[in-house]
């Protein structure tokens, strides 16, 4: 979790895991089998085919909760089979903690949070 920006392209080493970009605030954490909870999508095309790379090779998060999506990171996140949620009622960074278990279902727009 953290109240930052998402982009699959600038911000992640898909090599090995882990956020890479230096000024991000999760730099260094593993994304890899966690749900990623942001602010916003940013990005352009890339994403789409790095999500789908990642997933293929076992090396994506579960799912995407952000603040803001755009419709790059959506599809992207249908091309991988990614759950992605966004516009929340309320700002998703401030509500979920890291180390809380979340559950997502999309189909239903239900975020689970437990402490």
């Amino acid at each position: 979790m953290a109240a930052d920006d998402f982009s699959a392209r600038y911000d992640l080493d898909r090599v090995n895991g882990v956020f890479c970009r230096p000024a991000h605030k999760l730099c260094g954490q593993s994304y890899v089998g966690r749900i990623l909870v942001l602010d916003t999508a940013k990005g352009g095309v890339t994403t789409a085919w790095m999500l789908h790379e990642m997933q293929s090779r076992h090396m994506a998060p579960l799912a995407l909760l952000l603040n803001a999506a755009n419709p790059i990171m959506a599809q992207g996140a249908a091309f991988a089979g990614l759950s992605l949620m966004n516009r929340f009622d309320v700002d998703i960074t401030r509500v979920i903690k890291t180390g809380d278990r979340v559950t997502v279902d999309p189909a239903r727009g239900l975020v689970v949070v437990r402490r």
